[in-house]
């Protein structure tokens, strides 16, 4: 399957639903699109154990950033230890994302500005200037209270 090009990017392995993903995704970020699948071939299931013929792989674009997608099977799962980060211009869009991201996802996983899709995926949804709030304690002091990031709780903290 042809499509963009990028050195480095993420391959996502679920159990069955990276095509569902896929789109789900697709249609929350400007910028995206679906390339291409590919399919598990005829008469054979492999380890995975998925049927013949099914979606094996996803190449898909998230704003312009390349990842693939693989239903692989149930035999891993995703852990907070890797996440995709959305850094956010505004409060708008932080909303945005965290509602979206979030929309049947674990709701005792929110903390910080993380959150965990209803796929198990971790995402950090948080504004552009994060480095600089990570090196204010009152700041990190206020992230640390909070689920979603509160742009202007956070700019105040910044500012005393």
């Amino acid at each position: 399957m042809a499509g963009p090009y990028q050195r480095i990017s993420p391959f996502l392995w679920f159990d069955d639903k990276a095509e569902e993903a896929a789109k789900l995704y697709v249609s929350i970020f400007p910028n995206s699109k679906i390339h291409g699948t590919t399919q598990y071939p005829k008469g054979d299931t492999g380890p995975a154990g998925r049927p013949p013929g099914s979606v094996m792989t996803v190449s898909f674009s998230l704003d312009g950033q390349l990842v693939t997608a693989i239903n692989g099977g149930p035999m891993f799962k995703f852990t907070e230890a890797i996440s995709l980060v959305v850094m956010c211009h505004d409060q708008t869009e932080i909303d945005h994302y965290w509602s979206k991201l979030g929309e049947g996802g674990d709701p005792k996983a929110q903390v910080c500005g993380w959150l965990k899709d209803k796929y198990g995926l971790s995402w950090q949804i948080v504004p552009e200037n994060i480095s600089e709030i990570a090196n204010n304690p009152k700041a990190m002091e206020a992230v640390m209270q909070m689920k979603k990031l509160d742009l202007a709780v956070l700019n105040k903290a910044l500012a005393s």
